[in-house]
């Protein structure tokens, strides 16, 4: 199968998801807005930045863009799931297609909500007094290590559901998604936390994201030398789930 041939497959797939948001319009709205209704809600509801030097809403905005990247992976696994129960997925391998074209439709199409999604977010984040001090670099940079987490979690979450199978079972895991996205320090410094607690939300990989970012924009919460951590540990979840997503996949129906 010539390489012009994969990507043409892939391409097709990813048109596939686009025409889907064409026809749920509601759905990919609402992916788009909460996000920013949550950085309302935290900025201006319950936001009180208990330790952070400086403005808030400048630690709050990147610990945001984090957090969705990591809550993105619902709607992944929704997808999936649906794909699944239909049969849409039985019916795409019996035809004359490349290994993993769905999943690098479904990967495609994700990333470009997310970058989407990014940039709705930074637009909130300004428009509630979030500045940066970053150079085009240091803020194409960020927006980089975003959607590297970003993407390393979609695969986390494409694999969950080909796992799960079921719209059940998904709830379950989505359940399970909130905990570990709020146990980081997305809203709030770690220092201000139990140090059994503080100690749990440094190791978590969202963490190391939104220190770097707030580093690269020039932050509060930020710190040097968690570039490195920020790149290693989306690398080190894709090595994880990236395989074992294409061996479900392949795996079938057999």
């Amino acid at each position: 199968m010539s390489a012009a041939y994969v990507v043409s497959d892939c391409w097709t797939m990813t048109r596939r998801e686009f025409a889907r948001w064409a026809r749920q319009p509601v759905q990919v709205v609402v992916g788009l807005v909460f996000p920013v209704m949550t950085l309302l809600m935290f900025g201006y509801l319950i936001g009180g930045g208990r330790g952070v030097e400086g403005a808030y809403v400048d630690f709050l905005v990147p610990g945001m863009l984090a957090l969705t990247m990591v809550f993105g992976l619902e709607g992944t696994l929704t997808a999936v799931t649906q794909d699944l129960n239909k049969g849409v997925v039985d019916r795409f391998r019996a035809m004359p297609m490349a290994d993993g074209a769905v999943l690098v439709g479904r990967s495609a199409a994700d990333m470009a909500q997310s970058a989407a999604g990014l940039l709705l977010m930074l637009g909130a984040g300004y428009a509630m007094g979030w500045r940066t001090s970053a150079g085009p670099g240091a803020f194409l940079g960020a927006l980089g290590l975003l959607l590297l987490l970003r993407f390393a979690m979609l695969w986390i979450g494409i694999w969950l559901g080909l796992v799960a199978g079921r719209p059940e079972l998904v709830q379950t895991v989505q359940i399970l998604v909130w905990p570990v996205g709020f146990l980081s320090n997305a809203i709030a410094l770690p220092e201000t936390m139990p140090g059994w607690l503080g100690a749990f939300v440094e190791w978590n990989p969202l963490s190391a994201t939104a220190t770097a970012v707030r580093e690269l924009f020039g932050n509060p919460g930020g710190e040097p030398g968690w570039t490195a951590a920020a790149v290693l540990w989306p690398l080190a979840l894709l090595a994880v789930f990236f395989p074992l997503a294409v061996r479900r996949f392949t795996r079938l129906s057999r």
